[in-house]
């Protein structure tokens, strides 16, 4: 019996169900009962039946699933870490605002939003602040709906999301750290400065040599790209929205996206390139094996369980807040 065959007999004989995000390899990405990008994951997570939710992505999205549904026990196969999500903590989130508040901008004249891309414990700060999370599908209403509060909007972890939302809006943005302090103080968007590796990959010179090798080339991106790519691209929308709009292009369409490359080399057999020298392969996504979601479903059947999600009630209240704000809208 291989490897498959193994964990499929073991999810028949569980009460669990696996999921699988879109940047999963394709091994992994296979075997999953559920697949998606992360909102809807963690959507579709918390309602299915099962007890066990195993979940192959990267730790935020688990935890995420645990903050909508704290009754299921939410276990990884690796509990691998979002770059992204890394690069923003609570002292970090806290030393941004001291520096803001040091500009003259008080906490009360803040609303935080922040990326679903983010640990639970900056969700919690959010939602402590009466903020909210967003996706790169919804950023553009959520980012609207704030705006109403009157308030800046202070927008973690990415910098780029934050920048190109902001273009799309006619609103003034800008970047602790990089920016000036009076270019700050003045921006509609202050934006964290964090970043997604993988799509950092993608340049203008990407996009110049595909025009060049095929005039007629549709190019389509990620928000979490570079604001200087997304405006020389055709089309940009988050994981679900780049899905769609390319299942509708004419199958004979030449097309190059500028996102992870699992997820590129999944959409159409023909037609279809990647926008990038290099291959745009997130890391951390690619941390979990098959062999890795056999071991968790022999430690489930064993009730030995291995890389559980658990997050302290306190902080599953306040993030669960700022998730809910967002459902809302």
């Amino acid at each position: 019996m291989n490897l498959v065959d193994k964990i499929n007999k073991l999810k028949s004989e569980l009460d669990v169900t696996i999921v699988a995000h879109y940047y999963q390899k394709n091994v992994v990405f296979d075997i999953a009962d559920i697949t998606g990008d992360s909102l809807e994951l963690a959507k579709k997570s918390s309602e299915v039946g099962t007890q066990f939710v195993l979940f192959c992505g990267v730790g935020f999205m688990g935890q995420s699933v645990k903050i909508l549904a704290p009754h299921k026990t939410v276990v990884m196969p690796k509990i691998a870490c979002c770059a992204m999500a890394r690069m923003i903590d609570v002292d970090y989130f806290d030393n941004n605002l001291k520096i803001l508040n040091e500009a003259g901008i008080a906490n009360d004249d803040i609303l935080p939003i922040t990326y679903i891309n983010s640990s639970a414990e900056v969700k919690a700060e959010v939602g402590r602040m009466g903020g909210l999370v967003c996706t790169s599908s919804n950023a553009f209403k959520i980012i609207q709906t704030g705006l109403e509060s009157g308030k800046k909007i202070f927008f973690v972890p990415d910098r780029c999301l934050g920048q190109n939302f902001a273009i799309n809006m006619n609103l003034k943005s800008a970047v602790i750290g990089i920016d000036n302090i009076n270019d700050v103080k003045s921006a509609d968007i202050i934006c964290y400065n964090g970043f997604c590796s993988v799509h950092q990959l993608f340049t203008t010179d990407d996009i110049e040599f595909y025009r060049q090798k095929y005039p007629d080339i549709i190019v389509a991106v990620h928000p979490e790209c570079d604001p200087k790519v997304v405006k020389l691209a055709d089309f940009s929308g988050s994981t679900s929205q780049l899905i769609k709009f390319i299942k509708e292009l004419d199958p004979e369409q030449k097309v190059v996206v500028g996102t992870e490359y699992n997820m590129v080399h999944r959409l159409r057999e023909k037609h279809t390139y990647t926008l990038s020298a290099t291959k745009p392969q997130c890391p951390t996504m690619n941390e979990t094996t098959l062999s890795d979601v056999y071991d968790s479903l022999v430690s489930i059947k064993e009730n030995k369980i291995t890389n559980e999600i658990l997050i302290e009630e306190k902080t599953i209240k306040y993030a669960k807040i700022a998730l809910e704000k967002m459902f809302d809208v």
